[in-house]
C-alpha cells in the first residue's frame, strides 16, 4: 500500500508540474545519469542519455555508489536512477521515497531475478541441483585455496547486498564462505576460468543479462522469500529473493518542472529483457566499449526509442 501511495503521488504532482509548464522549455544545466559497477546499467545510461541529447539537452554521467545514489537523486546531485533492482536494491529506493524528494518513475517492462547461480554443466557434478541443500552437501566441489575447506560463493561487489548474503549464509548454516567481486567483469571472469576446467563454481548473477541466451545456467533455488524474511527487514534472513522482482526507474523530484520534456521521455522508456540482455550482451560478449554499444542499440532499435519521444 505504501508504494502504491507513493506511485499516485508521484503522478499527480507529476502531472500538476508537466501541466503548468506545457510551453516551458528543457533547462539547459544537464541531466546528471549515474553509472554504477554492472554492464546493462552502464549502457542504459549512454542509451538514456542518447536519447535525451537527439532532443537537444544536455547531458552528464557521473560513477555513483549503487546504494547511496538514491540520496544523491533526493538532492538534486544526479537526477535519475534507472535500474532500480528490487533484491538488491529496492530498500534503499523505498528509504528515499519515506524521506522525500524522490519520484517512482515507473516499471521497466521486464521482470528481474537476483540469486546465486550456476552453469548448466555443474549441474551433473552436484546431483540434486538446483535445491540449495543438494549445493550445500556438494560444498567441497566448490572450495577453492583460500576458502578453508567450505565451499566458495563469488558475490558480486559488497556495496550490492553484502552483508545480506552474509547473514543469509548464516542463518542457514551453510557450509559456504563468502568472496566479493570488484566488479561483474570478475564474475564473468571466474565463469569463463572454471568452464575451461570444468570446475564446479556458483556466483550471483541475475536476469535479463546476457547469459540468459548460450549455454545457460540455473539460479538455486532457497527458501521462499516472503516481505520482511531477510535480516534487515526484521525476519531471520532464512529466504532467497524474490523470484520475479521489479526493476524501477526513479527521478529527482524537480525533474518535470527543470526538464519536462526529458521526463515525459523518461516516464514512457520501458526496457524489455531482451533489451536489457542485448545491451549486456554486446559488451560482455562481443567485446564493444559501453559507449558504443549504447550507439550500436540506439541505431539498431530506433523505431522503439522514437515511440517514446
Amino acid at each position: 500500500m505504501k508504494l502504491l501511495k507513493h506511485l499516485a503521488t508521484a503522478a499527480a504532482v507529476s502531472s500538476l508540474v508537466l501541466g503548468a509548464n506545457v510551453a516551458q522549455a528543457d533547462s539547459k544545466e544537464p541531466i546528471v545519469i549515474p553509472t554504477h559497477n554492472w554492464t546493462s546499467q552502464i549502457t542504459m545510461a549512454y542509451v538514456i542519455g542518447g536519447i535525451f541529447e537527439s532532443i537537444g539537452d544536455n547531458v552528464s554521467y557521473v560513477p555513483a555508489d549503487s546504494q547511496a545514489v538514491y540520496e544523491s537523486i533526493r538532492n538534486g546531485d544526479v537526477t535519475i536512477g534507472h535500474e532500480v533492482w528490487q533484491s538488491t536494491f529496492g530498500k534503499s529506493f523505498n528509504n528515499a521515497l519515506d524521506a522525500g524528494g524522490i519520484i517512482d518513475v515507473g516499471t521497466h517492462a521486464s521482470a528481474t531475478q537476483e540469486e546465486w547461480w550456476y552453469p548448466a554443466y555443474v549441474g551433473d557434478l552436484c546431483p540434486g541441483l538446483p535445491s540449495w541443500e543438494a549445493l550445500n552437501e556438494c560444498s567441497d566441489l566448490f572450495a577453492t585455496a583460500g576458502s578453508g575447506g567450505q565451499g566458495r560463493y563469488l558475490d558480486g561487489p559488497m556495496d550490492w547486498h553484502g552483508q545480506e548474503t552474509l547473514d543469509r549464509i548464516e542463518a542457514l548454516d551453510m557450509d559456504f564462505t563468502a568472496k566479493f567481486a570488484g566488479s561483474s567483469g570478475a564474475l564473468w571472469a571466474e565463469l569463463e576460468s572454471a568452464a575451461k576446467d570444468n570446475r564446479a563454481v556458483v556466483v550471483f548473477n541475475w536476469s535479463p543479462n546476457f547469459t540468459d541466451a548460450g549455454d545457460g545456467g540455473s539460479f538455486v533455488e532457497f527458501p521462499a522469500y516472503s516481505d520482511g524474511c531477510k535480516k534487515s527487514d526484521g525476519g531471520d534472513g532464512m529466504c532467497g529473493s524474490p523470484p520475479a522482482g521489479w526493476l524501477k526507474k526513479a527521478a529527482y523530484y524537480q525533474m518535470p518542472a527543470k526538464w519536462p520534456t526529458a521526463y515525459k521521455i523518461y516516464n514512457n522508456i520501458s526496457f524489455t529483457k531482451g533489451d536489457i540482455g542485448n545491451m549486456a550482451s554486446l559488451v560482455d560478449v562481443d567485446g564493444m566499449s559501453h559507449e558504443a554499444a549504447a550507439t550500436k542499440w540506439l541505431a539498431d532499435n530506433e523505431a522503439t526509442w522514437k515511440s517514446w519521444l
